[in-house]
């Protein structure tokens, strides 16, 4: 069999469907020809971003597969695959590579030398017959511990290569869980009981582990609040009496009360990456710090770690959900806490009524996000921001309800990174409502793959912020705008979206936002994809928002 044709059988062996990818790589047509549907992007970057959604939202089962060109596409390509490793998103790349013979000759571009950084594994493929060990050592990467891309370089006289492969060459890699310690376990239960005010920080460990109910009932027997990560969006239902909301860039009110005033975190599922979010919450060697995860290599990382429980989320919070039980009988614990929050909630939401609610002319973005979560059930669909001002306006005052209606980014991204993710997102729950909201100037960035979601049959619903100026950069740009308008943009993309092969419709008068985003999703129902352009202010107010700037 050739090289090419094994690497797709293992992949249908894999339980994989669609894949993602762009020319030239004979490998397209080999994945094809096993029967897999190909999704052919604009550019790689995007295409990355699209096997990142698609691999998210299926939570790696399947993974998501992006196969490209040696050269400039793997190059191109190597903002998206930051963005997946950075995500911790199960993604296989797949890069053609140079010719063997010349493959070590400078400038020859080699993925696997120059992607290291951003992979979690980065391997060439020499050796015809290794190809089963190879991919599966790469897959393993996708499926155990803490997961990212991994990538194959495979050089372009080696694909068509033949070797002795059997159907009985490769099984599929299993899954491997652990639970935690049994001490761990027994004094994390005992400190998060005797704690005067416990939180719990939920990441997108828990996502990925299925273990959404388990910290759901967690936290209702022992009466403790729940903030996610901005990856851990919809962890829990911010719904929920509760629930504190999103903490990174920005907070919600309640949350940011209850967060501060508390002695005890309980974080589970995310890496307590200090310069991503946790400094942003609460300061260094404030609060005593309980950590689950399944990487060691997080524990102790940016703080001292009281207690570590190395392990699967699932197993972990089964095993605390029983030792807490133990402690306290049949009986859930009642704090008080619920109704303080409720408390805090309300006068928090009403400090923000004049936006939320305002009609005033150009359109606040906080009015957009309001509508639309008025007229579109958070059940039915999956949102995601894009970097900058869409993500810090979204983020505390969109209520993610049920695991994975939500995908949240923006540690360390491009502009424009929402546009592949929904177009992934689409084509994994094609019976989702998959909704991006980004700014004019991150339209600039990828918006051309607006006509990949035509093309494609992955109908989504793309809204453009458009204040024709960035105006987050206010502070950072006064005199190089004053001089020579440098923050200024322009464009028509209603127009454009039209021209690309999709509906859309410019929103200029606030009272048409909801009944746009109704017919936006019609649209979407019959198989178009959608645009939407609302003129918004230069809004540059943020609930909590930290100092540090990040794109």
């Amino acid at each position: 069999m050739l090289v090419m044709d094994a690497i797709a059988d293992i992949l249908k062996k894999e339980g994989l469907n669609t894949f993602f990818g762009y020319p030239t790589t004979p490998v397209i047509e080999a994945l094809v020809k096993a029967g897999m549907k190909p999704v052919l992007c604009r550019q790689e970057r995007v295409g990355v971003d699209m096997a990142n959604g698609y691999a998210r939202i299926n939570r790696g089962k399947p993974f998501g597969v992006f196969a490209m060109q040696y050269g400039p596409g793997a190059e191109n390509a190597f903002s998206g695959i930051a963005s997946a490793y950075s995500d911790s998103s199960p993604v296989l790349l797949l890069p053609l590579g140079h010719r063997r013979e010349i493959s070590q000759v400078q400038p020859s571009f080699r993925s696997t030398r120059a992607m290291e950084s951003v992979t979690r594994s980065a391997e060439e493929l020499l050796l015809a017959e290794e190809t089963p060990n190879v991919m599966r050592r790469a897959i393993n990467q996708l499926r155990n511990g803490r997961v990212g891309p991994a990538l194959i370089e495979l050089p372009f006289d080696m694909v068509g290569q033949e070797f002795d492969y059997s159907p009985d060459s490769y099984r599929p890699v299993r899954q491997t869980k652990s639970a935690g310690d049994t001490r761990d376990i027994d004094e994390a239960a005992a400190m998060l009981l005797s704690a005067k005010r416990p939180v719990i920080q939920a990441g997108q460990g828990v996502l990925y582990a299925d273990a959404t109910a388990a910290l759901l009932e967690l936290a209702e027997l022992a009466d403790i609040p729940v903030f996610t990560t901005v990856e851990g969006k919809s962890a829990f239902p911010e719904n929920h009496p509760l629930a504190l909301g999103t903490a990174g860039m920005v907070q919600t009110g309640h949350g940011k009360q209850v967060i501060d005033e508390s002695d005890v975190m309980f974080a589970i599922g995310t890496s307590l990456t200090r310069h991503f979010l946790v400094t942003r919450v609460f300061g260094v060697n404030e609060k005593r710090i309980i950590h689950a995860t399944n990487d060691a290599r997080d524990l102790n990382k940016g703080y001292e770690t009281e207690i570590g429980i190395l392990g699967d989320c699932e197993l972990i919070l089964r095993q605390l959900i029983e030792a807490v039980r133990d402690r306290l009988g049949a009986k859930p614990r009642q704090t008080g806490i619920r109704e303080r929050i409720r408390t805090l909630k309300t006068d928090w939401l009403q400090q923000w009524a004049h936006k939320l609610d305002s009609t005033e002319k150009p359109i606040t973005p906080y009015h957009v996000i309001r509508e639309f979560s008025r007229v579109i059930s958070a059940d039915e669909a999956i949102v995601t921001h894009d970097s900058g001002s869409p993500r810090d306006q979204i983020l505390p005052f969109y209520e993610a309800t049920l695991p994975h209606s939500y995908i949240g980014w923006g540690k360390s991204h491009a502009l424009g990174t929402g546009m592949g993710l929904t177009i992934g997102a689409k084509h994994a729950a094609p019976e989702k409502f998959c909704v991006n909201f980004m700014g004019d100037a991150a339209f600039g960035m990828t918006g051309l793959d607006f006509e990949t979601s035509v093309r494609t049959g992955a109908p989504i619903c793309t809204v453009v912020l458009n204040n024709s100026t960035m105006a987050i950069e206010k502070a950072h740009m006064e005199l190089s705008h004053s001089l020579h308008r440098t923050r200024d943009i322009g464009g028509n993309y209603a127009n454009l979206g039209r021209d690309l092969g999709g509906w859309s419709e410019r929103v200029e008068d606030p009272a048409q936002i909801g009944p746009a985003f109704e017919r936006a999703r019609e649209q979407n129902r019959e198989g178009k994809a959608a645009l939407l352009e609302i003129i918004t202010s230069e809004e540059t107010d943020f609930s909590f928002r930290r100092t540090q700037m990040t794109r």
